[in-house]
């Protein structure tokens, strides 16, 4: 089950990069941008968790998003050493982009499916992610 979830990832990943050509932003920033969309902020650390991602490749991710003007990064209210990461005006478009992108690939490849099979994957999907956190 593993690797056909990598398989998945990994057509979706480039399914979602070809629809988004026009975005230029790699894999990792559409990821990166998927898990902002909805435009709660975040810390790096809780970000990195997000997306999956080591710290290190996330700097080089949010160091991208912000020169392109699509985040801001701001020391965190209350905790001078928690590092925040907020969507720009900008980057909440973009952000919007990828998630309509994602939500229109879901519906044509989930379509057909009936429900109970789709609540179990979602459910698979979760105890994956919870056993690795």
């Amino acid at each position: 089950m593993i690797l056909e979830l990598q398989r998945a990832t990994h057509a979706t990943l480039q399914s979602l990069t070809a629809d988004l050509v026009d975005l230029d932003l790699t894999p990792s920033d559409l990821n990166a941008l998927a898990n902002l969309a909805d435009g709660a902020p975040r810390t790096v650390s809780r970000l990195g968790a997000d997306v999956g991602t080591r710290p290190t490749t996330l700097t080089g991710i949010l160091d991208r998003l912000e020169r392109r003007g699509l985040i801001t990064r701001a020391i965190r209210p209350g905790d001078r050493r928690s590092v925040q990461i907020e969507l720009t005006e900008a980057g909440a478009e973009t952000a919007a982009q990828v998630r309509a992108a994602m939500d229109k690939l879901e519906r044509r490849a989930l379509a057909g499916l009936p429900p109970e099979t789709l609540a179990a994957a979602l459910t698979v999907l979760a105890a994956l992610t919870e056993a690795n956190r």
